[in-house]
């Protein structure tokens, strides 16, 4: 069942937080969907641009229709992540999606805002939900770079002018994380005080915390094993989600660490199976850790086993 993030939102807000996870293929496609019901936890379908580009927005579409049908008891929201204003439109005239975002943050704060009520007006006079950002993370991802010197943790006091301005449903925030696997050196974690003062001013309205990948180091450990080369990667403290569902974070982004485990996945196949070459093999194998994976993190966000909780809300 497709619904809206706003109607997740409405029934996670304080309680758990929702997992936001990107596809591009039929093997994480079929390995998102059993990890959730396996863990039975609404979920957020992430469609980026450069994924409707890899493998059109056609086939992504009839890829997710089609495991709708296959898992008829998954409840999930299909969201356009970072998106530019003609792709979120484009989004929204297609009817398929339930959820945009539209990240203007690179803009001054009045030129985000009126980009950002553009997407709004059109979205909402179709029923569709709006994400919008505020403040920059640093780090790469797909089309999305920030030099870490140009990243900048999101100002409270604009958030509110922000979100009463531009009319957006939920806001993504720079609160320490980064994209990309390469998101820390050293020390540091989330600013929760920073998302703990945006909550003071925006009571009860959803955040997101994008880059919020953990970049397992034990996944990388077994990359560089067989044959990686991923040196200083490092992610967020996945223990501290927990820390954050009560300061508003209503949505959690995590995309890099499902790439890792593909990568772990298919470096591992090979190195031990070097005399194979049917792709399926290790697509097989990859869906089955994939939904491991995936129930693993809805257990870091809380929402495992709310499934039933939310279908009630959304019938």
């Amino acid at each position: 069942m497709i619904v809206t993030t706003k109607q997740l939102f409405e029934v996670a807000y304080g309680k758990f937080a929702v997992g936001a996870y990107n596809i591009n293929n039929m093997e994480q496609t079929l390995g998102l969907f059993r990890g959730n019901i396996d863990s039975q936890a609404p979920f957020i379908i992430q469609i980026s641009k450069g994924a409707r580009s890899y493998a059109d927005k056609r086939m992504l579409e009839a890829m997710i229709k089609a495991a709708d049908e296959i898992f008829p008891e998954a409840i999930f929201a299909v969201h356009l992540d970072h998106g530019d204003l003609p792709t979120a439109l484009d989004c929204i005239e297609s009817g398929f999606y339930s959820s945009v975002m539209i990240d203007a943050s690179s803009q001054p704060l009045e030129e985000n805002i009126r980009i950002t009520r553009q997407v709004v007006e059109a979205a909402h006079a179709r029923g569709i939900s709006v994400e919008a950002e505020l403040g920059q993370l640093g780090g790469v991802e797909e089309h999305v770079q920030v030099e870490e010197k140009n990243a900048h943790l999101t100002d409270p006091d604009e958030a509110a002018i922000f979100v009463k301005e531009s009319g957006c449903d939920s806001l993504a925030v720079a609160i320490g994380t980064s994209h990309g696997a390469y998101k820390f050196t050293g020390a540091q974690g989330l600013r929760l005080d920073v998302a703990a003062e945006i909550q003071k001013r925006l009571p009860g309205f959803p955040l997101v915390m994008h880059g919020s990948s953990s970049v397992p180091q034990e996944e990388v450990a077994r990359i560089n094993a067989a044959g990686g080369d991923l040196k200083g990667a490092k992610g967020v403290d996945e223990d501290e989600f927990a820390k954050a569902v009560p300061l508003g974070v209503t949505k959690v982004n995590i995309d890099t660490d499902g790439r890792l485990v593909w990568t772990r996945v298919h470096r591992e196949f090979f190195r031990d199976h070097p005399e194979k070459f049917d792709l399926r093999d290790p697509g097989k194998v990859f869906i089955a850790e994939y939904a491991k994976f995936i129930a693993h993190k809805n257990l870091k966000l809380q929402s495992a086993g709310t499934l039933e909780m939310v279908r009630k809300h959304v019938a």
